[in-house]
């Protein structure tokens, strides 16, 4: 194997997300949004259904946390399963993939918890929160 073809064969196994022709840009996207971090970790016990998965994520409204578990099962990070009961009964579950996104993405939502102070701060100057 020559020296180019090994290249070839790291770049096909991992990618670069400072490159703009990355698709790895995309996945990045998908997984680094508040609403996906938080419903990657809301799923890491269990399945759960869409109100359970609301009541969790308090603010989140029915569009984005819709929009969010479509991107998360077309990224193939979550499944969605239908029972067919009457009413009709729907599960969110993690994939393999999903569940791989857990630990960091829950090291990203500890660091934001553990930093509460500086968090206030950016509220108050982005006007979200009084002073």
């Amino acid at each position: 194997m020559t020296q180019g073809s090994v290249d070839e064969v790291r770049s096909e196994r991992r990618g670069n997300v400072f490159s703009a022709q990355c698709p790895c840009r995309e996945l990045l996207d998908i997984v680094a949004s508040k609403w996906s971090v938080m419903v990657i970790e809301a799923l890491c016990d269990a399945p759960q259904r869409f109100g359970a998965l609301r009541r969790r994520l308090d603010g989140v409204s029915p569009k984005v946390l819709t929009s969010t578990l479509r991107r998360l099962e077309d990224a193939g990070l979550l499944m969605r399963t239908v029972y067919p009961q009457v009413p009709l009964r729907v599960e969110y579950a993690l994939t393999d993939d999903g569940r791989s996104a857990v630990v960091p993405l829950r090291g990203i939502r500890l660091w934001a918890e553990s930093h509460y102070g500086m968090a206030l701060d950016v509220a108050r100057r982005n006007r979200s929160l009084p002073n």
